[in-house]
């Protein structure tokens, strides 16, 4: 059984490639191109029996919902779920405490196969 990925992020292209190198590292993606449809899906998922198994959050979303209050929201009614904050500006205090924002780990953008992989299976512990 495969790993069900939940990545939200506003760029089309890191959403195209990051979905790619999900599938082929043996994962199951889907795909939020913004925080309100990373919640609805999330919920979707939970609902149906079929949870996601770690969540990568944007943590910046221009003009709308970012990472801190998807997690924020999740972390209300789910304090189990893995959650990754994803960013390419480390000195931001989610990135440096990410445990204090609720988040389980970091994927410092800009990322390989290999730093997807790896920051996966840290918060799964596989």
């Amino acid at each position: 059984m495969a790993y069900r990925v939940l990545l939200m992020d506003d760029e089309p292209a890191i959403c195209e490639i990051s979905g790619i190198l999900l599938k082929k590292l043996g994962y199951e993606p889907v795909i939020a191109v913004s925080g309100e449809e990373a919640l609805t899906q999330y919920k979707n998922a939970r609902d149906s029996g079929k949870p996601f198994d770690v969540i990568i959050l944007d943590l910046t979303i221009p003009g709308g919902m970012g990472g801190r209050e998807v997690v924020s929201a999740i972390r209300e009614s789910d304090s189990d779920v893995k959650i990754l904050v994803s960013s390419g500006d480390l000195s931001d205090p989610a990135i440096i405490s990410f445990a204090d924002f609720g988040f389980s780990g970091v994927l410092a953008k800009p990322y390989n196969k290999t730093l997807l992989d790896k920051a996966i299976k840290s918060v799964l512990q596989v």
